[in-house]
């Protein structure tokens, strides 16, 4: 191996370390210790696993049940006991054995959240009168949390969460604005340990019931070679195109983000493969560098996962997990066409080539093959999904044992397909690709790995169970496939049946579930720390003061307004995980833009508001100074960090806009979308309008761009992202109807649908505001069975209409509605010209800009 190749293997392997103390702890103690951290994670998984399931139903008779907070005490005491016996204290602690002290704070940590589940009981029949025991129980777990924090998250979480104690108890003390008169120490620890207002509320809930789950899926993919798989058959697929490694490192990067909760560990993962060959065709370090971050950042946007955040949406936002799922799906896959299109314009500004490949179809034919392949797989979905539906029509209450041996049936055809696939282990054992093969070649030696998201996608979707049932039968299916894989493909290849593969698959099986729990003490620990801010946030009101401050700064502008909330939910994501990172920026500033908005005339359904503040929360992972992603990648491309992390913002500007038109334009999450030729102009508008603005960015399209050729492009994108924008100068798109005429319109509105309505009263510090608010109606019904639906109920006092009272937590009172509250007019869409003409013109000035091009291309060929 040359000078070079050493330096390159050191600097992947300083990048894999960086994720792995990130991930799973720097620590590595062998002997007696490391099988006790061994077994506990073990055991931390297998909980998990038993909690999800119905199992603990079944034997309800010999095992407690343990409900939602005994569960969430028992997660945290797992994740903090091997949050110190794998993190080390600090970067000269020894990593091979686990020092005394750990051992004694590992043991405190799991016995103060332990406390939780032993007293239950007895804290349940004293809310509010905490005992001396009580209150010092949780004074150390809120300092051991801290010092885990600070061990498996860095400094940044740890001294965000201690600003926040520190206001609550000197709240006194603080600039008259955001000051308050502090809390007592028994009412602090009781309300941010001993209650679910603090640590152990919604965040640690969901990181216990559905989190854990998805990160032990993925580990156990990952495990079995999936992972591997999706970077192979991303290169086979994209690799011969101009930039070729480049569009697979996009490719592998958003298949991996797919199961991923970490922007970090998907840069480096697919990075070590893709940044060395992006570098090989031509690009530079940093650039290379620039294009695994942004892809990789941008899997933690990509549905079903996001991070982990799609569970705190459900929680959150009061939607079910589908409805996240499909308002996220959009936005995320535009923002990955984008990336797509901005690596193909490097490529040709540059003039790249792709690798080398031994077949080449030509363009029809490669179409027709590929049309051919689409078409062959909706038929076996559709195959596949009736075959079931009948299945489970005929066989009643047996079917499932049918589906399971069918299952079973499946994964062993599809595993002799990957025996008898050319090459088979030379692209299993993830050697490197000089020459690449086809994709049908590298698609053959791992369909098998599609079964278990199969099990999980057809759970979610079409059973609708819980995230957390379906990601559990989904694991089960992986289970098996990890267990059995490695005897079944050396059967299958060579007709042998040998103990020593059996073993492989049992190793691989307790690797997988170790690895799943080591990978989600960082993130159980960063939920609970978040626990923290939240609970301030609800102890004092802080998050009223942002309002006020934001207000004030952006005086009544709605587009800086959402400017200055961009930039706030950047700052708090720095250094942050991702789904630390998002608890917070929802938690401080979600509210920020619901309420500013209503006072404003900005009516926005609470799932656009929370994907705003997420997707600019998670690009601190890419902006310097502090993107840690970028750092990961300048690791392995000896690019300079800074350049990396500036040309990685740049590709992320496609991602950055998204957030601020679909908080004006609704129908880019899939809200309001009128049948499928709305559909249709919707996507496609969009489409364009992220291609072009990423032309325009780019400075180049066909050639490289004038200043005035940008420009129009910026307009033609701003136009196919908001086409309304244009009607909305001479008319209004509303009229307002009083409440005492509108009770029929709004018993008429659809299934489902939501009323746009205007409410006036008085907020807590005594100002009368008035504000517009979207209320989600529900099924069809009465207007009070309709208004019931989002927790609010309503009484007529002569020709007023008054709300009597808001359910707590419901979506009601999520939206800032609060009891005697006036509800003023209901707001009724004019009949006006269809939006969709405003894409006239834009398709007119495109014309222009691609004729100036095309006649420039032609003169420099010429």
């Amino acid at each position: 191996m040359t000078q070079k190749e050493n330096l390159q293997t050191t600097l992947e392997q300083n990048a894999l370390d960086m994720v792995e103390a990130e991930d799973t702890g720097a620590r590595h103690a062998g002997g007696l210790t490391g099988r006790v951290i061994a077994y506990v994670a073990v055991c931390w998984s297998l909980f998990q696993l038993w909690y999800a399931s119905t199992l603990p139903f079944l034997f309800a008779h010999y095992v407690p049940i343990l409900n939602d907070s005994e569960a969430r005490a028992v997660h945290l005491a797992f994740a903090l006991f091997l949050g110190f016996l794998t993190y080390p204290a600090f970067a000269k602690s020894p990593r091979a054995s686990v020092p005394w002290n750990d051992w004694l704070f590992a043991l405190l940590g799991a016995m103060s959240a332990g406390y939780l589940c032993v007293f239950n009981d007895a804290l349940a029949e004293r809310p509010g009168l905490p005992t001396t025991e009580d209150i010092v129980v949780a004074g150390i777990g809120l300092v051991l949390l801290l010092e885990a924090t600070r061990r498996a998250l860095g400094p940044p979480l740890m001294v965000l969460a201690m600003v926040f104690l520190a206001y609550v108890f000197f709240g006194d003390m603080a600039p008259e604005m955001i000051a308050w008169k502090g809390a007592s120490l028994n009412r602090a620890m009781s309300h941010l340990w001993l209650t679910s207002e603090g640590v152990f509320g919604v965040a640690l809930g969901v990181s216990t019931s559905f989190v854990f789950l998805f990160v032990l899926f993925g580990a156990l993919l990952d495990q079995a070679g999936a992972g591997r798989y999706f970077i192979q058959l991303s290169f086979a697929a994209v690799g011969h195109m101009r930039g070729g490694p480049a569009k697979a490192a996009v490719l592998a990067s958003g298949m991996t983000g797919l199961i991923s909760g970490s922007s970090i560990a998907n840069t480096v993962t697919t990075g070590t493969f893709t940044i060395p060959l992006m570098r090989r065709v031509g690009f530079s370090g940093e650039k290379a560098g620039a294009v695994e971050v942004a892809a990789s950042v941008n899997g933690q946007i990509m549905p079903p996962v996001m991070g982990a955040a799609a569970f705190l949406m459900v929680e959150y936002v009061g939607i079910p997990y589908l409805d996240v799922i499909k308002h996220a799906f959009l936005p995320a896959i535009l923002s990955y066409i984008a990336l797509l299109y901005l690596v193909h314009l490097e490529a040709l500004k540059a003039g790249m080539e792709g690798m080398a490949r031994p077949e080449r179809r030509g363009g029809f034919l490669g179409l027709a093959v590929m049309l051919m392949q689409a078409a062959g797989l909706i038929v076996l979905l559709n195959a596949l999904y009736y075959s079931i539906q009948f299945v489970q029509s005929v066989a009643g209450e047996h079917a499932v044992w049918l589906i399971a041996a069918l299952l079973g049936g499946a994964y062993v055809a599809l595993v002799w397909v990957a025996a008898r696939a050319p090459h088979t282990e030379k692209l299993l054992e993830g050697d490197a690709l000089e020459h690449l093969p086809t994709t049908a070649e590298v698609a053959r030696t791992g369909l098998h790995f599609l079964l278990p998201i199969g099990v999980l996608v057809w759970c979610l979707m079409i059973e609708r169970l819980s995230p957390g049932l379906s990601a559990f039968w989904g694991t089960v299916t992986l289970l098996l496939l990890t267990f059995t894989q490695p005897l079944l493909l050396l059967f299958l290849q060579r007709g042998e049946l040998a103990w020593a593969a059996l073993l492989e698959g049992r190793a691989q099986l307790i690797e997988g579930l170790g690895t799943g729990a080591r990978n989600m003490v960082a993130i159980a620990i960063a939920t609970a720390a978040a626990g923290i801010i939240m609970g301030t946030v609800s102890l004092t009101g802080i998050a009223q003061v942002l309002t006020e401050l934001v207000e004030f700064l952006s005086g009544g502008s709605l587009v800086l307004m959402l400017v200055l909330v961009a930039i706030l939910s950047l700052i708090l994501g720095m250094g942050l995980p991702t789904t630390a990172n998002y608890i917070v920026v929802s938690g401080l500033l979600a509210g920020v833009v619901v309420e500013l908005g209503a006072a404003n005339g900005l009516v926005v359904p609470l799932i656009a508001v929370h994907l705003f503040v997420f997707y600019f929360g998670i690009m601190a992972d890419v902006t310097p100074p502090v993107g840690v992603a970028s750092f990961a990648a300048a690791a392995i491309s000896r690019g300079d960090p800074l350049k990396t992390g500036g040309y990685a913002f740049l590709y992320s500007l496609r991602t950055v806009i998204l957030p601020f038109f679909f908080i004006f334009n609704t129908k880019l999450l899939l809200i309001g979308v009128e049948g499928p030729v709305d559909l249709a102009l919707t996507v496609l508008g969009a489409l364009g309008a992220v291609l072009l603005f990423s032309a325009a960015t780019q400075s180049f399209f066909l050639v490289r761009n004038r200043l005035w050729e940008t420009g129009v492009l910026l307009l033609i994108a701003f136009t196919l992202f908001r086409p309304q924008f244009w009607i909305d100068q001479w008319q209004a798109p509303f009229d307002e109807v009083p409440i005492v005429q509108a009770t029929s319109l709004i018993e008429e509105v659809e299934e489902n649908g939501s009323a746009r309505l205007i409410m006036r009263g008085e907020t807590l510090e005594g100002d009368v505001v008035t504000r517009r608010i979207l209320l989600p109606l529900g099924p069809a019904g009465s207007l009070t069975e309709r208004f019931a639906f989002s927790g609010l109920a309503v009484r007529a006092e002569g020709e007023q209409t008054i709300v009597d009272d808001v359910d707590f937590a419901s979506t009601a009172e999520k939206l800032g509605v609060d009891f005697d509250w006036e509800i003023l007019a209901l707001e009724v869409p004019v009949d006006r010209p269809n939006a969709y003409w405003s894409f006239l013109p834009a398709v007119v000035l495109f014309g222009l800009v691609l004729m100036s091009q095309r006649r420039r291309r032609r003169e420099h060929a010429a």
